[in-house]
């Protein structure tokens, strides 16, 4: 095939409300001593529109970083230091989320300076300028440089929906944020940021004529402006197994990410079922889970070896998942945080100096025989019983805190329920083993997927030989480990060394060609 190198308050209550057409999230906390306001717009990354790949995030983040029509960005901040008051800005790809925190005692303070960011951000040139250039240098430098491990997750995106609305990475292109200018903001403030696109969330120690005003205020938000027809474009379905190999100079590992399209999203009753098994499989960063436990602890092969049935936002940071960034189309997805190359393992191990590829193969042979069992077996009543246990409590360690709390508001009314967390506590509890092993087959396979795999520039050839050609990759271990090893181990290492993936092609480039 051909190749090309290149803490929180008592919950009283939660509850929407209606007003000419505006949606209002409530969360009173009357015992809190303070408020937390969040506007969600239904704007983001894949409103973009060809040849303004980045522009959502660019205008999102000057109305955050830039300052209002009566004061600068300096100003903001000495002004709201000495309140504790603080805001930030998530730009996902169908949503934009400003969320503001501040003491109940200085709320009336803060607002208008949290109503002049959303309803007359200054948008300055000298602001714009400098949040420009820093998007530039994020797309042109840091998405390569600061974490394979996340620079694999958006490379899998990018591979996963091309020709898609969701295929550019939000902050864009190199070439698309070159080009922007003030005037693109302000047509992307105008036709994506407006009050029919709004849904305001508000928690905390508030009072009904603060939230009156609130409602009152946000409706002004430009008034005779109608949003933006858009139409969501779903990227290619992926046709065999698609391996693109991306060379990066002085690479520390082999980063992979792995997936495919997959039609369940959290309206769905059977994404219950699916967090069950997706956590007994790979659970973010929890040691129990099979993967983990097969490919790091028995194997020491990395750091961390972990499956999402859904965006997970900054896995390497996050412990737990942050809400702010629903969806409408989605994938499962396996995350092989980096393996060791060929390189890596002749220059700690001269008993493996004749080796021609590293970790890789085996390890992404592994991931993807251990989802082929699961598909075929399903899981055991005893581990299915433990795994619903632990998410039964795990799932409400999302919502510590009144602003987690209210995010996860958002994102249900986002998917047309009213309380994810609570909703999916009641369908784990209805659950059966049948019920989940039936989602296990619905929703996974290990035939048609798309691989993106960030590896040292020394390592691209031989493996992309080794997946093209479906060579067998045996596990290369240091004389020390292999001698503490089981049988057990070895013998399973020789039937996965060997296990068919069903590839149909491998490209490779350079990393200087990716996101341009």
């Amino acid at each position: 095939m051909r190749r090309i190198i290149i803490a929180s308050a008592a919950i009283l209550i939660a509850f929407t409300t209606i007003l000419n057409a505006q949606t209002v999230i409530e969360l009173k906390q009357p015992e809190s001593n303070k408020v937390i306001i969040k506007i969600m717009f239904r704007a983001g990354s894949a409103f973009d529109g060809k040849g303004s790949e980045g522009i959502t995030f660019t205008t999102a983040h000057l109305m955050e970083e830039g300052g209002t029509t009566g004061m600068t960005s300096s100003q903001i901040k000495d002004k709201i230091y000495p309140w504790a008051a603080s805001y930030f800005v998530t730009v996902d790809k169908e949503v934009t989320v400003f969320t503001f925190e501040v003491p109940t005692v200085f709320l009336n303070d803060f607002y208008p300076i949290m109503k002049g960011l959303i309803l007359a951000p200054s948008f300055s040139l000298e602001d714009f300028e400098r949040i420009k250039a820093n998007q530039q240098n994020y797309v042109d430098q840091v998405i390569r440089s600061s974490s394979d491990e996340e620079y694999s997750k958006k490379a899998l995106e990018h591979f996963l929906f091309q020709g898609g609305s969701y295929q550019h990475p939000v902050q864009g292109k190199s070439k698309t944020v070159k080009d922007f200018t003030l005037e693109n903001v302000k047509a992307c403030y105008k036709e994506n940021f407006c009050k029919e696109n709004m849904t305001i969330g508000i928690a905390g120690n508030y009072t009904p004529e603060f939230l009156s005003q609130l409602k009152k205020d946000m409706r002004t938000l430009q008034p005779d402006v109608e949003p933006k027809a858009f139409t969501l474009v779903k990227g290619a379905a992926p046709k065999g197994i698609q391996v693109e190999v991306i060379a990066k100079e002085n690479a520390l590992g082999s980063a992979i990410f792995a997936g495919f399209p997959m039609a369940l999203t959290r309206k769905s009753d059977d994404f219950a079922a699916l967090m069950v098994a997706n956590s007994f499989l790979g659970e973010h960063r929890k040691s129990y889970s099979l993967l983990y436990r097969k490919i790091r602890e028995q194997r020491s092969m990395n750091y961390g070896d972990y499956t999402y049935i859904e965006w997970y936002d900054n896995g390497g940071s996050n412990m737990l998942p942050r809400p702010g960034f629903p969806r409408t189309q989605n994938y499962f997805s396996i995350w092989l945080r980096p393996v060791q190359t060929a390189k890596g393992l002749k220059g700690q191990y001269p008993e493996l100096s004749g080796i021609k590829v590293g970790h890789a193969h085996f390890a992404l042979r592994m991931a993807i025989r251990e989802l082929d069992k699961m598909i075929k077996d399903g899981m055991s009543e005893q581990d299915f019983e433990l795994t619903r246990t632990f998410l039964r409590s795990y799932i409400k360690l999302y919502t510590q805190t009144p602003e987690k709390q209210l995010g996860f508001l958002l994102d249900s009314k986002f998917y047309g329920r009213k309380d994810y967390i609570k909703e999916m506590d009641v369908l784990l509890a209805k659950l059966s083993v049948a019920d989940v092993n039936a989602a296990i087959r619905k929703y996974w396979q290990t035939q048609d997927m798309y691989v993106s795999i960030i590896t040292d520039i020394s390592e691209v050839e031989e493996l992309g030989k080794s997946l093209e050609q479906n060579l067998p990759s045996p596990m290369s271990y240091s004389n020390s480990l292999k001698e503490v090893l089981g049988k057990e181990i070895l013998a399973e290492d020789e039937q996965v060394s060997k296990y068919p993936l069903n590839i149909k092609f491998v490209t490779m480039f350079n990393t200087k060609d990716t996101f341009r």
